[in-house]
């Protein structure tokens, strides 16, 4: 099957309907593959998965080093988005830090288009909201970079709605970034509003609930502690035990269309709007097409009541973030 192309915003950005999320090719979940990972790149592009989402801070910069690798020669067939933000220092993410400083966000850019091997940068998101820096000036940056021809469209990663509209009245974004998925709806009540009446598009990270919703999981202290999942408080304990639970009606629905609960869990995603473009994370060919096999699935009015019901913010247990990350959430 070939993906169609949905947009982002209402300034020309046009995408494939799933993404590919490629942090799982650096780090956070085992051990890296790089021949694997090219391999599942060329093969996204094949099945028309050609939206791809990377960041300064994967690795830091061995991501954004390998889709360059990947991606030589084949670059105008691709849409790469990418982020600056988070503090690095000698090559290593400062934890819970972040710098947006004007001169910050250049020379992360520059970098970026060095390791990326490309002239431009399709899609450019803030990663997190600095709170020392005014959201204005990042913007007014960025709209430089475009004029300059660096990037071509602007977006911003878990901002809250103040500097949503305070950064939109300065430089049109195209896409706000966040985590939303079945297990994780903190957005429905008023982020995704404001996004449709401003015309911005939505990117949902983690829709699989880092991996949770495929129900192929263990718990917390079974995985190594350099794995994402370690730490995660809604892997742990009683938390993982409600959550099994909760999530038993994706897996009832996914024997019912002959489907696999991840395609479930994204075909519910690209249900809820034409203006919402998830980024499932994997590093395997397998579980990527996969992924990609969710856009074939339809769902019932029925089938999406049962999933919004059975997995409602109050029947997930657990934090959704360890304590250290959620100060970077600009909610």
């Amino acid at each position: 099957m070939s993906l169609k192309k949905r947009k982002l915003g209402s300034q020309g950005l046009e995408v494939s309907e799933i993404g590919l999320g490629c942090m799982p090719m650096s780090q956070s979940y085992g051990p890296a593959d790089q021949d694997e990972a090219i391999r599942a790149l060329h093969r996204s592009i094949d099945l028309g998965c050609t939206f791809f989402d990377t960041a300064e801070v994967y690795g830091p910069h061995t991501n954004e080093d390998l889709l360059g690798r990947a991606f030589k020669g084949r670059r105008g067939e691709v849409t790469i988005a990418t982020k600056f933000g988070f503090k690095i220092v000698d090559g290593k993410q400062v934890p819970g830090e972040v710098t947006s400083h004007p001169d910050n966000i250049r020379r992360a850019v520059e970098g970026s288009l060095k390791r990326l091997q490309t002239d431009h940068i399709d899609l450019l998101y803030q990663h997190r909201v600095d709170r020392t820096v005014p959201i204005e000036d990042v913007a007014g940056t960025v709209s430089e970079l475009v004029k300059e021809g660096k990037v071509k469209y602007f977006g911003l990663s878990e901002a809250g709605i103040a500097n949503i509209r305070k950064a939109h009245a300065v430089f049109p974004v195209s896409a706000l970034q966040s985590e939303y998925s079945l297990w994780e709806r903190n957005l429905e009540p008023e982020i995704i509003p404001v996004l449709r009446e401003l015309g911005i598009g939505l990117v949902p990270f983690s829709p699989l609930g880092r991996g949770f919703l495929t129900g192929k999981v263990m718990r917390a202290e079974e995985y190594p502690e350099n794995d994402h999942r370690h730490n995660d408080p809604r892997y742990q304990g009683e938390n993982f035990d409600e959550n099994v639970k909760a999530s038993e009606v994706v897996h009832a629905i996914a024997r019912d269309k002959q489907a696999t609960p991840a395609q479930i869990a994204l075909a519910w995603l690209l249900h809820k709007g034409d203006d919402v473009v998830p980024i499932p994370g994997t590093k395997r060919q397998s579980y990527l097409e996969e992924n990609v096999g969710a856009a074939a699935i339809s769902l019932t009015a029925a089938d999406m009541k049962s999933l919004d019901a059975a997995l409602a913010p109050e029947k997930v247990s657990g934090d959704r973030y360890a304590s250290w990350i959620m100060p970077t959430v600009d909610r």
